[in-house]
């Protein structure tokens, strides 16, 4: 079975991604990182190596769905708080909201507002950076609690897509960290 084979590299754990053509729409190829999550070894030396980003962050913010997966493991694994930047509707209580542009439409982020504030140091977890218009969106939200932003990591990068050329021309001091280019 392909997820319970060992992984002992980055390039291994790589080559567990799939592409999936046409997907969420036509002429998108999605990356599906389901495999590498099942398999142990990937993910534990995926998790690792996007740790190495952290540099005196009190929280990592999780961008909605798969930023989560990468984000909690991050901060159980390092004693960390773990904020969700969610999709509309799902959070409780009072919020901020982002709204943004994505390859395939337009969404928003939210987060509780009592959730950070300029006491903490944040770190913000994707899996993939693509178009930039989620990761922006996380940047600009988190912003809003002031908290200090101490950079992002992503498990990969489209480089073609431009993503952090975007991101950059919003957040021209922010730095990405990528493990994989895709």
């Amino acid at each position: 079975m392909e997820n319970s084979r060992i992984i002992n590299s980055l390039e291994k754990a790589q080559a567990l991604i799939k592409n999936v053509p046409d997907y969420p729409k036509p002429g998108v190829i999605f990356k599906d990182i389901t495999p590498l999550v099942a398999n142990a070894d990937a993910f534990t030396i995926c998790v690792d190596e996007m740790a190495k980003s952290l540099r005196g962050a009190t929280h990592v913010a999780g961008l909605e769905a798969r930023g989560f997966v990468f984000a909690a493991a991050i901060a159980a694994r390092h004693n960390l708080g773990f904020v969700l930047l969610r999709k509309p509707g799902k959070l409780p209580r009072e919020i901020h909201q982002v709204e943004y542009a994505l390859e395939y439409g337009f969404d928003s982020l939210e987060l509780h507002k009592d959730q950070l504030d300029a006491n903490n140091k944040v770190v913000i977890v994707d899996d993939v950076l693509a178009t930039g218009g989620t990761l922006s969106a996380g940047i600009s939200l988190v912003g809003l609690t002031g908290a200090e932003i101490l950079g992002s990591v992503v498990l990969g990068e489209i480089p073609f897509l431009e993503g952090r050329k975007k991101v950059l021309s919003k957040h021209p001091k922010h730095r990405i960290d990528a493990v994989f280019q895709f």
